[in-house]
């Protein structure tokens, strides 16, 4: 920043820019409330849970708005009716140091020994922190290991210790939650607008949602029955009235009450037995430590019963809504009935007709996808080619000149529109890394559900926003240039700090570039490959690969079917049929994979019943859309099931089989027996095994020849 406009700054007073920032604040708690009110049920949630969670996500969304108002208050233009929002420099230092220090206590220490506390299963305060304690003891081992040989390094290379421990401390804090955001980051910035181009496509995501079912289905239905032995055992445990099981009576209890067993319902019929007798699963001495592990797994399961049926209804949900859009092409009106009691404000607002609704999702909905899926995808792109360059050359950095409008020589300035764009940078680069932490499918079955989040989940992921907050935060001040992000007070307050050693500065500077490595992992299917070649038994990240959701096991047509039992009110036969054979099979010992395949009731063309909630039930198979074929020959498209050649030979069959054989090529032949050599018998004229059946004829002078079959195998066209 030039003379004149930093002494111009330190005799004004920024009246507007703090009131500005105050109302922002106030929305962004306003947004946080909400979003914590969407997870977690305010009245029920305890007070060491919404508190922290509250600071967790208030506080990176806090940084957001402090980095694009500490480039303005450091590189401020000389026009003030271009100048952006701005503090003094002591007020931007006071509210780094308390952004920073309170993120930090929580990433590093409180949330993890709260998340532990809370899925502890021990019935006191002071059992639950030890049992958090000796659960964070090797996490917090390896942290302190890496940060005394780092610490170690610095007093052997610099000989004091001055700022070495503080710098330390902060520069190893950032290389951990830089590497975790690069991978992340470079994921979502391909599966973001991929998605959006994606979905653009009604069909193709119909075809998807179809395609996941056979998975949530199979997920749900493992849950249920997990849960299901798990209360069968505190079932039998309740039952034990002597011995050591006396000494827990009122945890027993507890259990019992967080059960959905009924009192008629015997507690032993699913059990596993051992040599006839159930109570074998139990152990002879009921201890602490066995209670406290059962406790444990039953919040799981019902947690994570919660998660899949909560999956499994939004599937169905978005398989009824898009296939209820698709079958609108043909009449040109939607109606999706009335909405669930549970339907969000937007859901029960109703200012469309039929006809103004079928061109909304059907029409602009796409485009919009289409739009935005281009312009992110150009984002990605800068941003990757931003992260490549700034290391050996900043001035090609994209994001530098989209940031800084204003130049005075050498020296850059951001204005308000600067602001308002490096806010945006910030907010798709947070969110890429952030969306790409759902779609991971190793965090210990953890997950975001409405209303129903566990409290466990609920600290994770709140540590995890928090974690990827400042590194990122940082990271995107690199790309706009030395010369600018220099003076800012988070470089004095952090970069100088991360610089402090050559093995800082170009770990800070070379490290992004491998955003490459999830960039290409991900657009072009890594993951699905390694996962298919290795035969990993879960999915490391979400390739919507679109060979797989076509074929084997799972495929979207099991998926199809499972949605149409589920919607006809046929699927919990199939449930109860599919628990009863694990049952048995655990009645021997051990529990059987469940049953995936499921036969097909009725067609699938035959249209839907009305759903209980009265909404609108749509066709959830893989029909045409609109009219028949005669009336729209200019539309007429093949099914999505067939290829060319499948099709051609359909035509060829059709043409032919409709074709009346002539009477004299019909008598040709008759009377003229086939050799021996040929498997003709003296008494039967062409009854062998080799006849040419295919071409005899049939009643009304047809024939039953199938032209397909000259190009090999069984009625299907082959190359």
């Amino acid at each position: 920043m030039s003379q004149p406009a930093t002494l111009l700054l330190q005799s004004q007073t920024p009246i507007g820019s703090e009131i500005f920032s105050i109302i922002a604040l106030v929305i962004i708690s306003i947004v946080v409330l909400l979003i914590q009110r969407y997870y977690l049920p305010l009245r029920t949630t305890p007070a060491f849970l919404l508190v922290p969670v509250f600071f967790a996500l208030w506080l990176p969304a806090s940084i957001v708005l402090l980095v694009p108002i500490d480039l303005a208050s450091s590189a401020a233009t000389e026009d003030e009716g271009a100048r952006g929002i701005w503090l003094h420099p002591r007020a931007l230092r006071v509210s780094w140091r308390i952004t920073y220090w309170l993120t930090f206590t929580l990433t590093w220490f409180i949330l993890p020994i709260l998340a532990e506390f809370s899925d502890s299963g021990y019935r006191e305060p002071k059992d639950k922190l030890f049992d958090s304690l000796r659960a964070n003891a090797q996490y917090y081992a390896i942290v302190f290991g890496s940060g005394a040989l780092a610490f170690t390094y610095i007093i052997i290379r610099y000989g004091g210790f001055s700022d070495s421990l503080k710098g330390t401390v902060m520069a190893l804090a950032y290389c951990w939650g830089l590497i975790l955001a690069i991978y992340l980051m470079g994921h979502g910035l391909v599966a973001i607008p991929r998605r959006l181009f994606r979905n653009a496509n009604i069909s193709g995501k119909l075809r998807r949602i179809q395609a996941q079912a056979p998975r949530v289905y199979e997920q749900m239905d493992d849950a249920e029955i997990n849960l299901e032995e798990l209360e069968t055992v505190v079932g039998e445990l309740s039952r034990r009235k002597g011995g050591s099981a006396t000494l827990f009576q009122d945890w027993i209890e507890e259990l019992v009450d967080m059960t959905n067993i009924p009192e008629s319902q015997p507690r032993t019929t699913n059990l596993p037995r051992s040599e006839g007798d159930p109570s074998r699963l139990l152990p002879t001495v009921i201890t602490e430590k066995f209670m406290a592990d059962l406790t444990r797994r039953l919040v799981r399961a019902k947690h994570a019963r919660s998660r899949y049926v909560s999956e499994w209804n939004s599937l169905l949900e978005d398989a009824v809504k898009t296939q209820a859009i698709l079958d609108s092409a043909g009449s040109k009106k939607l109606d999706f009935g009335r909405s669930a009691p549970h339907a969000g404000f937007w859901d029960m607002l109703n200012i469309f007709t039929p006809y103004t609704r079928y061109l909304f999702y059907y029409h602009f909905v796409s485009y919009a996808h289409i739009a935005l899926g281009g312009l992110l995808a150009l984002a990605s792109a800068c941003i990757v080619w931003s992260e490549v360059v700034k290391g050996l050359l900043p001035s090609l950095s994209v994001i530098r000149y989209s940031v800084v409008h204003h130049w005075s020589g050498d020296s850059g300035q951001v204005g308000f529109a600067g602001q308002a764009i490096a806010a945006f940078w910030m907010i798709y680069m947070c969110a890429a890394a952030l969306i790409s932490i759902t779609e991971v499918k190793v965090w210990r079955g953890r997950a975001l559900v409405r209303r129903n989040t566990a409290h466990e989940s609920a600290f994770w992921y709140a540590s995890q926003v928090a974690r990827l907050s400042v590194p990122l935060s940082y990271n995107f001040m690199t790309f706009l240039g030395d010369d600018i992000y220099n003076k800012t007070v988070f470089y004095k307050f952090l970069g100088q700090l991360i610089n402090y050693t050559p093995l800082g500065k170009w770990f800070d500077y070379l490290f992004p570039a491998f955003v490459l490595v999830p960039v290409c992992a991900t657009l072009f299917g890594l993951y699905g490959k390694v996962q298919r070649v290795f035969g990993f038994g879960v999915d490391v990240l979400d390739d919507e690969d679109e060979n797989e959701i076509s074929y084997g096991t799972g495929s979207w047509r099991e998926g199809r079917d499972l949605i149409e039992r589920e919607l006809n009110g046929s699927s919990s036969s199939i449930v109860r049929g599919r628990r009863g054979d694990a049952r048995s099979s655990t009645a021997g010992g051990s529990r059987a994979a469940p049953i995936l395949s499921v036969p097909r009731t009725g067609s699938p063309l035959t249209p839907l019943a009305a759903s209980p909630n009265g909404r609108h039930v749509a066709n959830t198979s893989a029909r045409r859309v609109g009219p028949s074929s005669s009336s729209r020959p200019g539309n007429y498209t093949e099914p999505e099931d067939e290829n060319f050649f499948e099709a051609l030979g359909h035509r060829f069959k059709n043409t032919i089989d409709t074709m009346d054989t002539p009477k004299w090529f019909q008598e040709i032949g008759q009377g003229i027996k086939k050799p021996k050599w040929m498997g003709g018998g003296d008494d039967d004229g062409g009854g062998g095994a080799a006849s040419v059946s295919s071409t005899r004829p049939q009643p009304g002078g047809r024939t039953n020849s199938d032209v397909r079959r000259w190009f090999g195998g069984e009625g299907r066209i082959r190359l």
